[in-house]
């Protein structure tokens, strides 16, 4: 997985939406995006950059890294794949990034974001199909279960990260069970479940330069 270094929101003013690489605190007025809309509906002045349309295809690939929190060469291996696959590139592409095991616990409301999922698999906290997870990028399929490892630091984590999320944004792939605290990969996700605001075909375009 990629490090984003520095400031956060830096990363979502550049892209000019919500990554949601801070958890809850994208929710509240304190997100950057939501500060900079108030400014504007104020007369603040805004700076407009005119995009070419190589840079709107690499903005729109830059933002899709940084939500998935993927290097470049990740990306390459994930679109390489998603171009052996049936169907459309840039579903196929979607659906492998939605699959991770970081990104279905973010989703799953067991961490805010999928940098702090990231540090609950690299820490150990996580257990999937009843063996110790520790590699983020790894691929669920259907039938898969996760949980908080056997101990109460991890218990207490997701169980307070749980509290804090909010139930009805758990996608229909996935079923969640808050005692246990259990989540079961019900089928891969579809277009139709993937709430992401990025324009695939933008991105598999920049890559299949």
């Amino acid at each position: 997985m990629a490090r984003l270094l520095g400031a956060k929101c830096k990363y979502c003013l550049r892209e000019g939406d919500k990554l949601f690489l801070k958890g809850y605190r994208c929710d509240t007025v304190k997100c950057a995006i939501e500060r900079k809309s108030q400014e504007s509906h104020k007369g603040g002045r805004t700076k407009r950059i005119r995009l070419t349309d190589y840079g709107k295809h690499l903005r729109e690939t830059q933002k899709l890294k940084r939500l998935y929190g993927i290097s470049q060469r990740q990306l390459k291996g994930y679109f390489a794949e998603a171009s052996r696959l049936i169907g459309n590139t840039g579903e196929n592409l979607l659906r492998l990034l939605e699959s991770r095991l970081d990104n279905v616990i973010s989703e799953g409301g067991f961490a805010p974001s999928r940098i702090t999922a990231r540090q609950l698999i690299v820490h150990s906290h996580v257990i999937l199909n009843g063996r110790r997870a520790s590699i983020p990028s790894i691929k669920v399929k259907p039938g898969d279960t996760i949980k908080p490892a056997g101990n109460e630091t991890s218990t207490n984590m997701v169980k307070k990260y749980l509290e804090s999320a909010r139930k009805e944004q758990v996608p229909s792939w996935l079923r969640l069970s808050t005692e246990p605290a259990q989540l079961e990969v019900i089928q891969l996700p579809k277009r139709t479940d993937i709430t992401t605001q990025i324009n695939e075909q933008m991105v598999v375009e920049f890559c299949s330069r």
